[in-house]
């Protein structure tokens, strides 16, 4: 089906949806899904940093913020541009941040990537609390065109990050259009956290409200599947919960989240959140990734996803933002903040 055709239904679906799809549900399970199966669409080609196909899931998200009305925050409306070069690292290429567009000017035409972090902004209502900041973040690149397998060669990262950006979405959702949060709260989609972490270091190297009052930044990543460890259908776990208060906070308020099962897979530095974190930023991911084998894989598509599982987290990361948004400030524990 063209995406332009998606898009038309998507639109149509958006129209008749209903508020909700129970009488105490925030979150409606069919925007969930189609907002995923658009992200994950063939046609996204995959979502690889820099690519025709990573704009227009750029395009995509932007125009959701503005139709949820988030304010604009990047340099480009909702656009927070992103440059990038290609560079062999140990033997493996990797993606690192250059100062501007110029700066590419020394590089081979073949490794420079044009991208752009997608960014809004919902405005905090507390005079006390307003100029703080949360940053609530999922990355939308994934891993693009791959050997084929069995006929297909299209990465769509249905799961890995696609569930994490219609989570940020609704999330931003249901704050708009809920009681203003206390603090300000900065909704990011971040370009190429796969192989460098590109966008969340341009974020950091010129954030919306500055990092000394960026209060906590809260990453959601593969949340598509339920993981049995964090206790099955609708609860997660949280990165480095050991760390900082964030995760015992959350937790004591009701919301449904465990500390991380696997330490050993070192997930608190797997994903974006980790730039912040080093930058004196309380920051941990939300995830309920089993360890399934489509893990970068073309397999990662949309049939595999759990949506009444995706939707039920979505409502606990609602809650959680509230809480981050409107109560105190997490703080690192003694020693637990990365240098």
């Amino acid at each position: 089906m063209p995406f332009r055709n998606l898009l038309l239904i998507a639109a149509l679906v958006l129209a008749g949806c209903t508020a909700a799809t129970s009488p105490s549900s925030r979150v409606d399970e069919t925007r969930v899904r189609m907002l995923l199966t658009s992200l994950a669409h063939d046609s996204m080609q995959g979502r690889r940093a820099g690519t025709e196909s990573a704009a227009q899931a750029a395009r995509f998200i932007a125009q959701h913020m503005e139709e949820i009305g988030l304010t604009p925050a990047g340099d480009s409306a909702f656009h927070q541009r992103v440059y990038a070069a290609r560079v062999q690292v140990n033997g493996r290429r990797r993606m690192r941040v250059v100062p501007d567009e110029a700066a590419l000017d020394t590089v081979p035409e073949s490794d420079r990537i044009y991208d752009a972090n997608v960014v809004g902004v919902i405005r905090g209502s507390d005079p006390a609390l307003r100029d703080e900041a949360i940053v609530v973040g999922a990355h939308f690149d994934h891993i693009g065109i791959i050997e084929p397998v069995d006929g297909d060669s299209i990465a769509n990262g249905a799961d890995d990050d696609a569930s994490g950006v219609v989570a940020v979405l609704e999330i931003a959702r249901a704050l708009r259009h809920g009681p203003a949060p206390k603090r300000t709260v900065i909704f990011v989609a971040f370009a190429g956290e796969e192989g460098g972490g590109i966008g969340s270091r341009t974020y950091l190297a010129d954030p919306v409200i500055p990092l000394e009052q960026t209060a906590a930044q809260l990453q959601i990543e593969m949340i598509g599947r339920p993981d049995s460890l964090a206790g099955g259908p609708g609860r997660t776990w949280l990165t480095g919960y050991e760390r900082s208060t964030m995760g015992q906070m959350l937790a004591e308020a009701g919301i449904a989240i465990v500390p991380d099962p696997r330490p050993e897979q070192r997930f608190f530095m797997r994903s974006d959140n980790y730039a912040f974190a080093r930058a004196g930023i309380p920051a941990h991911t939300l995830s309920s990734f089993n360890l399934h084998t489509d893990y970068h894989r073309v397999s990662d598509e949309v049939d595999r996803i759990d949506f009444a599982h995706m939707t039920a987290v979505i409502e606990e990361a609602i809650r959680a933002v509230r809480i981050l948004a409107d109560g105190p400030r997490p703080e690192w524990l003694p020693g637990m903040q990365p240098e």
